[in-house]
């Protein structure tokens, strides 16, 4: 594919249109934002979860406002397709992200889609969800050449401390 003038101006196109029209792209979007809603942790094709990451951040911003918030309370009830989830979006999910201002999401690349269309997939969730981490947590490894010159070093102060007291 060339990269052409054509390919770079979107015409006033901001949104992905996946394929569906207008109105089912916003029900997709819903649905995908309720079931993240839910469980914390989705899993679905990149583009999808790209779009729908915006809508989730929004969404934690309008419940950080309160659920005595009017516009706040109109924007769960529109993208939350099930009602019982909406005390749990204010009285969980909100609290959990009072003192942070933005990043409540978390995206991750996994394997594409092994069935014929091979579709890009990602896992989208809460941060502070509780399921297990999707990265692994970094072991410190003691065999680097760098942390066998912070030992030797560290051992070398501690003994010329030692010898001064």
């Amino acid at each position: 594919m060339r990269l052409t003038l054509h390919m770079l101006i979107s015409h006033g196109r901001v949104a992905r249109k996946m394929g569906l029209n207008p109105q089912s792209r916003i029900n997709m979007l819903r649905n995908i934002l309720t079931g993240l809603v839910r469980h914390e942790r989705i899993e679905t094709t990149v583009a999808r979860a790209d779009e729908v990451r915006f809508y989730a951040e929004k969404l934690i911003d309008y419940a950080k406002k309160g659920d005595t918030d009017e516009k706040a309370m109109k924007m769960a009830s529109f993208w939350l397709t099930e009602k019982d989830l909406v005390p749990k979006l204010f009285k969980v999910l909100a609290p959990r992200f009072e003192t942070q201002t933005n990043g409540y999401t978390r995206m991750a690349r996994i394997p594409n889609r092994q069935n014929l269309d091979r579709a890009k997939m990602a896992v989208l969730e809460y941060k502070g969800n509780p399921f297990p981490p999707l990265y692994p947590v970094k072991k410190e490894n003691q065999l680097t050449l760098i942390n066998q010159l912070l030992k030797g070093y560290r051992e070398e102060k501690a003994q010329q401390f030692t010898a001064n007291a």
